[in-house]
């Protein structure tokens, strides 16, 4: 069976299946008596297994089959729910995530989780995996690749059906030299004999072990071949620095024996006819989970749409609009009633096109927030602190451009908030706090923004701490930092390396990082500021566009060049008169509603080569970044329009205040101004 026609299909639904675990072991933790969540877990365990062996990743559904051993267990009260048991859970369904991911990005998922297994089979007899798994390691280190091994029931089916059909079995054990010294070298000399006699089915210790030479002297090698035995021992033996090789047919071990050693499938070539006859037939009891999941999403109404698809769509449209505003301004031109007419319909056809193009592109933020709550278990564990987190608004949606690069900013400010925010147990009791801290991450929309919010109860911004750490590392001068707000010194932490880390720790405290966030963060378009209360906690806040690819502009005119400043920037325009000009600091500002606001000529700014006029007025678009304002002059207004964002390329990626160009309506382009690189 061709299984590369659904590999797409099966990473997407094996990633729910997986969070789906996640999310219901976190509540399994809270209730460890509730079984209907146990159920929950085996349900997605058992289709994540039975999808994998289907698309033939065999070590994944034979990980999948111990998780499902240890959950059956559970559920039928053969053991009770504890910590230390959903802690070797949890590190499975990780070590799962990372199997998939190295699939999706051309692997072929594979991954040693020999220990895992050991420990999944500890837990299943009902003892504790980690006191078990350390008396076995020592127990079989010795023995490690001898024969006798254990096999599963996808391996056993291959053998089976292999001898059925006249082909012989074997477990070759080579034994090498104490003085080799290339023992990897050798190995690969064996398979390359083996693989030319017949077809590796099983390796111990695995192909990744040996290929490191993770093992001592010996190794074992299970192959289906036409060849006798004496005469594939004779053809191995003949490798140099080898001492000598054992063979002897597979003799099958339960694999819930506890005195076997448990090894993972290694398929280092091609699978054999009488292999390839056994995966056919494997599939089949997969195949009702398959029609399952495929019915629940037909009930749904919703099909699966390749990303590259819509975005080959988004580009088809935007040129769609480029070519709206040109038979707009070609009717304005001709005055044309029945033309007119048409450009208004298709203006109105296009714009509800628009919404549903946007909309198809929007993605529930929950996809990032998702992976936080297991996140911050292991953090807090690593940190011996009590945290709570509180997700609010996780259905509030963003364009898929947009979500792609805000997962990292958010996980290091949570980590921020765990390490720094959130104090320890017995200082929250000091200070008259539960000793449970709280993290709530929210997320609503304001407009054509997205805001994102992190909040802490924790220990808050100590403002002199913050203040001697920015003097020590000249960001601000002593003269300066007295008169900074409270919000000012909270956000200094934003700094370029600023750290307030006493000792550097895996969680933060290397210095870089918030920095980083902010910049990302500004990339899109966005925006953080930080409001905190020392001793009561920490209010990060993220606004981000809602999507980067059509955006509304104000477009405006230097001599003639006509340039466009997002709508999402701008709070006002007005027109001033010369004798609104005020001067402080060497810097012309104004009066605007009672705020001093500093005066950018963009003439000056993009260089036109003109002259300033010496209008007795001037046009003034008043832009925001957070708490800042500046007022920009041009010459004049043009007005409003949607347009779309095109990148400046390679070439021109660091040009100063300018983030894109756009086609207008005439042919000509026009430059998109960025409001915050002109706020300091």
């Amino acid at each position: 069976m061709d299984t590369n026609q659904y590999l797409e299909m099966f990473l997407e639904e094996s990633k729910e299946h997986l969070q789906a675990c996640n999310e219901q072991l976190l509540e399994l933790e809270k209730n460890p008596d509730d079984l209907a969540i146990v159920n929950e877990i085996f349900r997605a365990a058992h289709t994540l297994k039975g999808m994998s062996a289907t698309m033939g990743y065999e070590d994944i559904a034979n990980l999948t089959h111990k998780m499902e051993n240890v959950l059956d267990a559970i559920r039928n009260s053969k053991i009770r729910v504890t910590s230390e048991i959903l802690d070797v859970v949890f590190e499975s369904s990780d070590a799962l995530e990372e199997m998939v991911i190295d699939i999706e990005e051309g692997g072929s998922g594979k991954k040693d989780v020999e220990k895992l297994v050991m420990m999944l089979n500890q837990i299943e007899a009902g003892k504790s995996p980690l006191e078990v798994v350390e008396e076995k390691m020592v127990e079989t280190k010795p023995e490690e690749g001898t024969a006798g091994l254990v096999y599963d029931d996808f391996e056993q089916t291959v053998v089976s059906q292999s001898i059925e059909q006249g082909f012989n079995a074997f477990e070759l054990k080579v034994i090498l030299r104490d003085d080799c010294l290339l023992k990897a070298a050798r190995v690969f000399m064996v398979f390359e004999i083996l693989e030319k006699s017949g077809e590796i089915i099983k390796t111990s210790p695995t192909v990744e072990r040996l290929e490191n030479e993770e093992f001592d002297s010996q190794f074992t090698v299970v192959i289906v071949t036409k060849e006798d035995a004496e005469v594939l021992q004779a053809k191995v033996q003949k490798v140099s620095e080898l001492e000598h090789a054992e063979i002897r047919p597979v003799q099958f071990l339960s694999s819930h024996s506890e005195a076997a050693v448990t090894t993972e499938t290694a398929v280092t070539a091609p699978v054999s006819q009488p292999a390839k006859q056994a995966v056919k037939k494997e599939p089949a009891k997969a195949e009702p989970v398959a029609k399952r999941s495929g019915n629940s999403h037909s009930a749904n109404k919703t099909i699966r749409v390749n990303i590259d698809r819509l975005d080959v769509l988004m580009n088809l449209f935007e040129e769609l609009v480029i070519d709206r505003g040109r038979l707009q301004s070609i009717a304005t031109e001709l005055q044309n009633a029945e033309l007119n007419e048409t450009t208004e319909r298709m203006t109105r056809i296009s714009g509800d096109l628009q919404n549903i193009i946007l909309n198809m592109r929007m993605v529930p933020v929950e996809t990032v927030f998702n992976r936080f709550p297991k996140m911050v278990r292991q953090l807090a564990r690593d940190l011996d602190k009590k945290i709570n987190l509180e997700i609010i608004g996780a259905e509030t949606e963003l364009d898929r451009t947009v979500i792609d690069e805000i997962g990292d900013p958010l996980v290091h400010l949570i980590r921020n908030a765990l390490d720094h925010g959130v104090e320890s147990p017995a200082d929250r009791i000091a200070a008259g706090k539960p000793e449970e801290g709280t993290v709530t991450l929210r997320a609503y929309h304001s407009g054509n923004h997205v805001f994102i919010e992190l909040e802490d109860d924790g220990a808050g911004v100590n403002r002199s701490r913050v203040l001697n750490k920015a003097i020590e590392r000249g960001i601000v001068t002593e003269e300066i930092a007295e008169t900074l707000t409270d919000k000012q010194v909270a956000e200094l932490i934003l700094s370029s390396g600023f750290s307030t880390a006493e000792k550097l720790t895996d969680v933060s405290g290397r210095g870089v990082g918030l920095d980083v966030v902010k910049s990302t963060i500004e990339s899109l378009g966005g925006h953080i500021s930080i409001d905190s209360k020392e001793g009561q906690g920490s209010l990060f806040q993220v606004q981000l566009p809602l999507t980067l690819s059509i955006i509304s502009v104000m477009l405006v005119q230097l001599q003639k060049e006509i340039f466009a400043v997002p709508l999402s920037s701008i709070i006002e325009t007005a027109i001033i008169q010369n004798t609104d000009i005020l001067n402080a600091h060497n810097q012309r500002v104004i009066d605007f509603r009672g705020k001093i606001v500093p005066l950018v000529d963009l003439r000056e700014i993009f260089d036109t080569g003109l002259p300033e006029q010496p209008e007795e007025l001037k046009s003034v678009v008043i832009v925001r970044k957070g708490e800042s304002l500046a007022a920009l002059v041009v010459d004049s207004f043009i007005g409003q329009q949607e347009i779309v964002l095109k990148s400046l390329g390679n070439y021109l990626q660091s040009v100063f205040a300018l983030s894109g160009a756009t086609i207008l309506g005439n042919g000509q382009v026009a430059l998109i101004v960025d409001c915050n690189a002109l706020i300091k």
